[in-house]
């Protein structure tokens, strides 16, 4: 090889060696801002640990309560304008909503709801295993009642749901604990006070393979709430132990508030085996600034781990069907975990 083939050889060489390195210097950079990125969020950001999820939009506003903090002192609030960056807890009373001493009970306050009604808003909740319903101003609370009592009932109750239909009707969807966690409706008083006892009856119980995968002698069937569209009332729940892996949600359809209930034939519609996430269930429906229906629910720590439950949002919809009756359809692909800022 004579002497200016070789140096053409050589800087051939050299090129293809510079472009190598830089190249491996590129993806280094790439790397290293990936890391530091995800080093940056996890020390900004922490997992939102909220279990039986609710969502209030008010005043532009998302307020997030759930089963979460002290569990024996009341119920913390979490603030956002964007469903991404959460802030908190912002509750008036060290981020607490509603504390205890304020209203009924004096542990397990679980599974709230927020809503408004005639100037007010209100929350629904759960707390020594029974129901009861505290008021305020304001969504940061503090949350109270003029008389600390709990709403009637037989045996033990919990997860409450106020649902106002369209005709002005006020109804109580709920969880009893009678040899089971089985699905009740009430209609309510017009001034939130208290049900019509003689009016409770069963909506439905996990009678399914879906609902009780651990084939366990107690079923369970909870975390209500209705939505009422195209004139049919649609129960959606969540079914088996929290505890348990396949932790999922389903619906059944009515065209009475009271039943009797069909229950959707491919349920569940939310499942470990659609996000790929062990214990989704148990939230909540919603609607966005842009009046777009998502829900809102819990997952397992981890894997392997319950608790402390992580909080998640999923877009949801109705789908026309050739049945005739339209369909929930939760889209997996947009499932989130929820993040809070430090």
């Amino acid at each position: 090889m004579n002497m200016s083939l070789r140096f053409h050889s050589f800087l051939i060489i050299c090129s293809i060696s510079l472009v190598l390195v830089t190249s491996a210097n590129a993806g280094n950079r790439k790397n290293a801002e990936k890391r530091k990125y995800l080093k940056e969020l996890s020390l900004n950001s922490l997992p939102m640990k909220m279990a039986d999820p609710t969502i209030f939009l008010y005043k532009g506003t998302y307020y997030l309560y759930g089963t979460g903090g002290d569990s024996n002192h009341g119920f913390l609030v979490y603030t956002s304008t964007d469903l991404k960056k959460w802030e908190g807890p912002k509750g008036k009373k060290n981020g607490y909503a509603l504390t205890k001493g304020d209203c009924y009970g004096t542990q397990g306050f679980w599974a709230p709801q927020v809503f408004r009604h005639k100037g007010k808003i209100y929350m629904a909740y759960t707390a020594n295993e029974q129901l009861a319903i505290a008021e305020s101003d304001s969504p940061l609370g503090p949350f109270k009642q003029k008389t600390l009592t709990k709403l009637s009932g037989v045996g033990n109750q919990i997860d409450p749901y106020v649902f106002f239909d369209t005709d002005g009707k006020i109804y109580l969807y709920h969880v009893r604990l009678q040899q089971g966690n089985k699905l009740f409706v009430a209609e309510m008083m017009d001034d939130l006070t208290d049900i019509k006892p003689e009016t409770a009856q069963l909506c439905l119980q996990g009678d399914e393979t879906w609902e009780n995968t651990a084939n366990s002698s107690y079923q369970v069937t909870e975390g209500p709430t209705v939505i009422k569209h195209n004139n049919l009332y649609y129960l959606f729940y969540s079914a088996n132990d929290f505890r348990s892996i396949d932790y999922a949600v389903g619906y059944a359809v009515s065209a009475s508030p009271l039943g009797p209930w069909t229950k959707f034939g491919a349920n569940p519609i939310l499942s470990r085996g659609l996000i790929n996430k062990n214990g989704s269930g148990h939230g909540d429906f919603f609607k966005d600034t842009s009046g777009k229906l998502k829900y809102v629910f819990h997952l397992h720590a981890t894997q392997s781990v319950v608790s402390p439950r992580k909080t998640a949002i999923v877009n949801a919809a109705f789908i026309p069907d050739s049945s005739g009756t339209d369909i929930m359809k939760m889209d997996s692909k947009t499932a989130v975990e929820l993040t809070i800022e430090k």
